[in-house]
């Protein structure tokens, strides 16, 4: 009964902190991302990220991400395509790049260079996806390409973790398998993603009306949403990633609307919130004053690399300087995927003990940054549109 009463605290201050950070001008997302560094080991010590935890949280991710699919037109996607390929593709190159030249200059080897240089070019839109909705900006030509990007972005980073991995291996057998495994894996998920938009769950959700159930549909969704993740987190790709396909496929299906107002106060009451305090309880200041420059580095390049080149990204594909900076901030945020990526490398011997921490809490500073940053440059887009309109 220990985790229910963790559960009454963070939905409890999660809700006070959203609503205040709001009242702030602030979006919520920050203020329980906050609640989460104030409650962990940085903090009061109070919540620890146990087995429950990190369970309730990659339910969180998968229906925050399962909710972004329900609303994104797979037709936009297909139409800007193009974009999400440029912005992605600039997006991985510039802090592999960069954040991993500037460890190197910093005393760290090679091989740990490099892999820190791959974990920050990992993306995660989830809070994103958030800040978009809240500005009702998620099924724009910013927000499709943003989210575009962050699934390409995500095969590209497992793509760079398996080759790291590939680094630490021997054998030639070994190597072998690897190498399949990396190509055939991402080939095999999106072939299934065709069938299940094309036809399964079309079917499946026709087949619920047949049903003598109360809440059929929400039920099938949520069997659609949880079974994709499921595979493609067995095939090597991120759960969110199938989670948001599971959304599109069943977003074309007549039944979204009623799909969309059962999953979402799911959720948004229970396993949202305990997602984003998960990403602040993993922060330790413990050796923050020694290891300050690495930090602050790590912090300054994560944010820039990923504005800068999803930025630029966009404009080489054709978007204005406006709609660039936007795309670049929504690229930005790196939470659960580069926190993954981060711990799949540390247990593969890629990364020593002494840099974890500080590696950690550039990517929660980053992740807290990047939803203002994601709003300024919206509310700078509006404004000065509403200028030319005038």
């Amino acid at each position: 009964m220990e985790f229910v009463g963790v559960l009454v605290l963070i939905l409890v201050l999660t809700t006070l902190a959203g609503h205040f950070a709001q009242r702030m001008g602030v979006p919520a997302v920050v203020g329980q991302l906050l609640v989460g560094v104030i409650l962990g080991t940085g903090g009061l010590n109070l919540v620890h990220s146990n087995e429950l935890v990190q369970t309730f949280s990659e339910i969180g991710v998968i229906i925050l991400m399962f909710l972004a699919g329900m609303e994104s037109d797979l037709r936009l996607l297909r139409k800007y395509l193009k974009p999400s390929l440029f912005v992605a593709i600039l997006g991985v190159i510039s802090p592999v790049l960069f954040v991993g030249s500037a460890a190197l200059l910093l005393h760290l080897s090679l091989l740990e260079s490099l892999f820190i240089g791959v974990i920050f070019s990992a993306t995660s839109v989830s809070i994103s996806v958030v800040v978009l909705k809240e500005y009702q900006t998620l099924d724009s030509k910013e927000g499709i390409t943003i989210l575009g990007a962050a699934v390409i972005d995500d095969v590209l980073g497992v793509l760079l973790l398996s080759m790291m991995v590939l680094l630490t291996e021997g054998s030639s057998s070994s190597l072998t398998q690897q190498i399949v495994k990396i190509v055939a894996g991402p080939l095999v998920f999106f072939g299934l993603v065709y069938l299940i938009v094309r036809w399964v769950a079309p079917y499946l959700m026709r087949l619920t009306d047949q049903l003598y159930i109360t809440n059929s549909k929400p039920i099938m969704s949520l069997i659609i949403c949880l079974g994709m993740a499921w595979v493609a987190e067995e095939i090597g790709l991120s759960a969110a990633i199938g989670a948001f396909f599971a959304g599109i496929a069943v977003s074309a299906t007549d039944s979204e609307n009623e799909i969309t107002e059962s999953i979402e106060p799911i959720g948004y009451a229970m396993f949202i919130p305990v997602f984003f305090v998960s990403v602040g309880l993993a922060v330790d200041f413990k050796n923050i004053v020694a290891d300050f420059l690495i930090i602050a580095t790590l912090i300054i390049l994560g944010t820039l690399t990923k504005y800068w080149g999803g930025g630029i990204g966009a404009r080489m594909a054709g978007f204005d300087r406006l709609s660039g900076n936007v795309i670049g901030a929504g690229m930005i945020s790196r939470g659960e995927m580069a926190l993954i990526t981060l711990q799949i490398g540390y247990a593969e011997h890629l990364l020593s003990a002494e840099y974890y921490s500080d590696i950690v809490i550039a990517i929660v500073v980053v992740t807290i940054l990047a939803p203002f940053m994601l709003k300024w440059t919206i509310q700078k887009q509006r404004a000065e549109q509403g200028l030319k309109e005038n």
